[in-house]
């Protein structure tokens, strides 16, 4: 049996090793803006755009991707410190299609990982190189070091904001101190329960406005999700709004970051990255 699954595994690498890997980081500036749920249905979008995608949840201290979709996940990152578990093997399916990899609500302290721990961790992830087309981090809110970590690593970062003055102001945080520490980062703002399209585009104008003035950069904006009660209530029944409600104007909003996201290429995300997964591990390191 083990012979087999190494065969499969093995199979997996040869299928997998021309695809480019697009990694992008989704973060936000506070909590309670609901990144986790933007996170879960943008990758949902991205799948039914025909593209193969891995959902990490690397809210380590507080992962709740898994509740949102009303799984109980059998593996999770801690279990890739096991002697016999490869990367393939904490893998979880999800709906339409969805792989995720569960953080786990004990595992904290990333960063102080023993250096055999970590070595494991990073050779394992290092085979996750093409596996999917894009691998979507659900970062932790807030600027911690375990986030900043992932985040900077990333080759993108999406930042959710909603119009609300502090969220605002913690995501202008957000950005000044990924600016600062990685000056060429590539921002995408995505304004979440705007309550009408002025005012999301308001919202994000403010932020690319001051960041311009005094970060000297001026970050993009991917879109905007409008305030829809649809998705309280698919939270509610723990299934994603995608899902759950696919007419709502939350689930069309979804869509339109899809679109925009990848481009006029319907069937494959146009990105080109030479580093990879050793690029983004190697990063992950610089800033532990």
């Amino acid at each position: 049996m083990n012979d087999q699954a190494q065969r499969l595994r093995e199979q997996i690498q040869e299928k997998t090793t021309g695809r480019s890997t697009r990694l992008v980081a989704v973060t936000s500036g506070k909590g309670g803006v609901g990144k986790s749920n933007v996170t879960l249905n943008f990758a949902l979008g991205l799948i039914e755009k025909g593209q193969k995608v891995l959902l990490f949840d690397v809210d380590l201290g507080l992962a709740n991707l898994d509740v949102l979709m009303g799984i109980t996940p059998k593996k999770n990152l801690m279990h890739l410190l096991e002697d016999d578990k490869t990367i393939f093997d904490i893998i979880e399916k999800g709906p339409n299609g969805l792989e995720f990899i569960a953080g786990g609500s004990g595992f904290t302290q990333f960063s102080q990982l023993e250096e055999w721990q970590l070595g494991k961790v990073f050779t394992e992830l290092t085979k996750l190189q093409g596996y999917a087309d894009v691998i979507l981090f659900d970062t932790g809110a807030g600027i911690t070091k375990e986030s900043l970590q992932f985040i900077l690593a990333a080759d993108e970062i999406l930042l959710v904001t909603t119009p609300e003055p502090p969220a605002i102001t913690d995501a202008y945080a957000m950005m000044k101190v990924v600016h600062m520490k990685k000056p060429d980062a590539k921002i995408k703002l995505v304004i979440n329960r705007a309550t009408s399209t002025q005012e999301g585009e308001q919202t994000a104008e403010k932020l690319t406005v001051v960041a311009e003035k005094f970060l000297g950069f001026r970050a993009s904006t991917l879109g905007m999700l409008p305030d829809d009660q649809h998705v309280s209530k698919a939270v509610k029944q723990q299934r994603p709004f995608i899902i759950a409600f696919p007419y709502s104007p939350a689930a069309k909003g979804i869509r339109q970051l899809v679109s925009t996201f990848c481009g006029t290429d319907e069937k494959r995300v146009q990105f080109v990255d030479q580093t990879g997964l050793k690029g983004f591990l190697t990063r992950l390191r610089k800033w532990m």
